[in-house]
């Protein structure tokens, strides 16, 4: 099993749309099975709550389900329990990489690194409007095709 964690700020609206995104592409690849998939924030703000309305209704408009999902902060166990802990920005990167301690299991990398190229943000559509959360989506459903090809071709995660 494979595990992969989406990292944000506060686990409202790109980490739980990316962990969205990544386990209907996987289901649809025939590879639900081999994965497991969650999402953090780095910070603690929005803890135990939905992610946010808009996020919810855009990826709702693409087939995309995030109403079972509750914001938690990312933790000292998640680098022993996932493999790739994919952050949204190069902050999130920073901050992530700070917690880590050597001999993790956790590879750190950013959410469109499978992009070129690599070191792209997903920007926060937070303070924006609605085209914002679907830029996020056709970033995130560009990169998640493109992790699970990468994946595919390499036999796992490395």
């Amino acid at each position: 099993m494979i595990a992969i964690l989406f990292c944000c700020t506060g686990n409202i609206c790109r980490s739980p749309t990316a962990e969205a995104v990544l386990r209907a592409k996987l289901a649809a690849a025939g590879l639900e099975g081999e994965f497991t998939v969650d999402s953090a924030g780095t910070h603690g703000y929005h803890v135990g709550e939905a992610p946010d309305a808009r996020s919810t209704a855009a990826a709702r408009l693409r087939g995309y389900d995030l109403s079972t999902q509750r914001a938690r902060q990312v933790c000292r166990a998640d680098f022993a329990r996932f493999d790739l802990i994919l952050a949204a920005d190069a902050g999130h990167l920073a901050e992530l990489k700070a917690l880590a301690r050597p001999g993790d299991r956790a590879r750190l990398a950013l959410m469109l690194d499978s992009l070129e190229p690599a070191g792209q943000a997903v920007p926060d559509p937070y303070y924006g409007g609605s085209a914002g959360f679907e830029h996020v989506l056709d970033l995130l459903e560009a990169a998640c095709d493109a992790w699970i090809a990468r994946w595919q071709v390499e036999g796992g995660v490395r």
